[in-house]
């Protein structure tokens, strides 16, 4: 339960192993015996560690909680759900979804940038 919670979200995150392991301090090898069930009981600190880097809690990786975010659970309401099987059936992949969202905190980042000195 615990490895699968954390490979979603993980894979979710957009993170390879490596990068988990970088932002966590944990080992990669730790990391992937925990998302292939070989450790079923990592420690407390350790999933505290994930859990940050994830964006989620603790009680979400052990299974206490239904949804994965700290924040509140949204909902897509059918609209949402529309344009994503539209978006789907006309052949945008999950890479292709995550480079427009990279692109558009990239615009929202530099329109909220105050403009530089001489400009």
């Amino acid at each position: 339960m615990i490895g699968e919670r954390m490979k979603a979200q993980r894979k979710i995150k957009g993170y390879s192993i490596t990068k988990l392991a970088s932002l966590t301090g944990v080992s990669k090898s730790y990391l992937s015996y925990i998302e292939r069930g070989i450790q079923q009981n990592p420690s407390l600190q350790i999933l505290a560690k994930i859990a940050i880097r994830l964006d989620t809690s603790i009680d979400y990786l052990l299974g206490e909680e239904p949804y994965s975010s700290k924040k509140s659970p949204f909902k897509i309401d059918k609209e949402w759900e529309s344009l994503l099987k539209q978006a789907i059936n006309e052949g945008m992949s999950k890479e292709d979804f995550l480079q427009v969202r990279k692109y558009i905190t990239y615009k929202n980042k530099k329109n909220s940038q105050p403009p530089n000195e001489g400009e």
